[in-house]
């Protein structure tokens, strides 16, 4: 294991240890990736990573005012894309965050994964952490990704995978992943680009 996936690890047992030590029923989560995402080697432009985190937080602030404490709702925004995953009380809270969410401006798309059922348990989502840290690390570890372009996100042990990448770079991240011990599903929630638009993009940043 190379240095560098250790201290991913590391990072990601912090972030695990803070995630479930925050009270609430309703713990309303952000997306944000275990140390972040670095901003040189993100394929977003500069001003859409900072339009992310702000859906993200006007995500969280509507997520509340909308149901409360009646479940456990995660909001992940890629380049304008929301990704909902959690567990809700019902079909009504269901539809009724995904329309909240889809009114935030700048939100492109909404992808509605909550489940109506129970809150998952504290040990389900710590190992829900533990399973990201593992596909972080083994991405890093892979020679042909780069790990920076891919947001990692997990619920009751299915991956869910977003990203501006090529179908090339989508079928061998989703391979990968479900490649670990633990990974029930993988859900590709990518932007997919073909290989000339991602020739452009590295010539517009070198």
């Amino acid at each position: 294991m190379t240095r560098l996936t250790l201290l991913l690890l590391r990072r990601a047992a912090l972030v695990t240890l803070a995630a479930v030590t925050l009270g609430g029923c309703a713990a309303v989560m952000v997306g944000a990736a275990a140390g972040g995402v670095m901003m040189a080697t993100d394929r977003r432009t500069a001003g859409a990573q900072v339009e992310d985190q702000s859906i993200e937080l006007k995500a969280a602030t509507r997520i509340q005012e909308t149901v409360g404490d009646r479940g456990h709702i995660n909001a992940t925004s890629y380049n304008g894309t929301v990704l909902l995953t959690g567990e809700v009380a019902s079909e009504a809270d269901r539809g009724a965050i995904e329309q909240a969410v889809s009114r935030i401006e700048s939100v492109r798309w909404v992808v509605n994964e909550l489940a109506v059922m129970p809150s998952s348990s504290l040990t389900s989502r710590s190992n829900d952490s533990y399973l990201t840290s593992k596909v972080k690390a083994t991405f890093l570890d892979a020679k042909d990704l780069q790990a920076n372009t891919l947001k990692v996100v997990t619920e009751r042990s299915t991956v869910f995978l977003m990203g501006r990448v090529t179908e090339r770079e989508a079928s061998r991240a989703a391979q990968l992943a479900r490649g670990i011990s633990g990974v029930q599903k993988v859900v590709r929630v990518f932007e997919i680009l073909t290989e000339a638009e991602l020739a452009d993009l590295g010539s517009k940043k070198s």
